[in-house]
């Protein structure tokens, strides 16, 4: 049996599949920190963070800002369902810079609004960084 060199890469969101091509390696946050996969890697289900997807393909490395939602990796496939996926390249720097100052107005009064708040600061500078990586 010949071992697998690439695997397949599918972006699914809500509105549309983003993305369904080959790769031969590529790295995303889970809920409680990174994972890099290569082919040949062993089934997996789990909950994907927010944060970079970075994945190499023949022509070269590509990455998008990936927000929540959950991946499975079977045989060769690995297939990431995602609240929202955008192309680093097609990130808005100004319009991160505004929910981050959003954010940072925000005034919690409980446990929960912290989280809140302190989810979108991460999100909002999860999206300036790799926005600004990739310009």
């Amino acid at each position: 049996m010949i071992a697998a060199t690439e695997l397949q890469l599918v972006i699914v969101t809500p509105e549309k599949t983003l993305l369904d091509q080959p790769v031969q390696a590529l790295r995303f946050p889970l809920y409680d920190g990174q994972i890099g996969v290569l082919p040949g890697r062993a089934p997996l289900v789990g909950r994907l963070g927010v944060g970079a997807l970075k994945f190499d393909t023949a022509s070269g490395s590509e990455t998008y800002f990936v927000e929540g939602g959950f991946v499975q990796i079977k045989g060769t496939v690995v297939t990431l369902l995602t609240n929202h996926a955008v192309v680093a390249g097609e990130i808005d720097l100004e319009e991160a810079d505004r929910e981050l100052e959003a954010a940072r107005q925000m005034q919690p009064s409980d446990e929960s609004g912290f989280e809140k708040k302190f989810a979108a600061m991460r999100r909002a500078e999860a999206l300036k960084n790799i926005g600004r990586r990739r310009r």
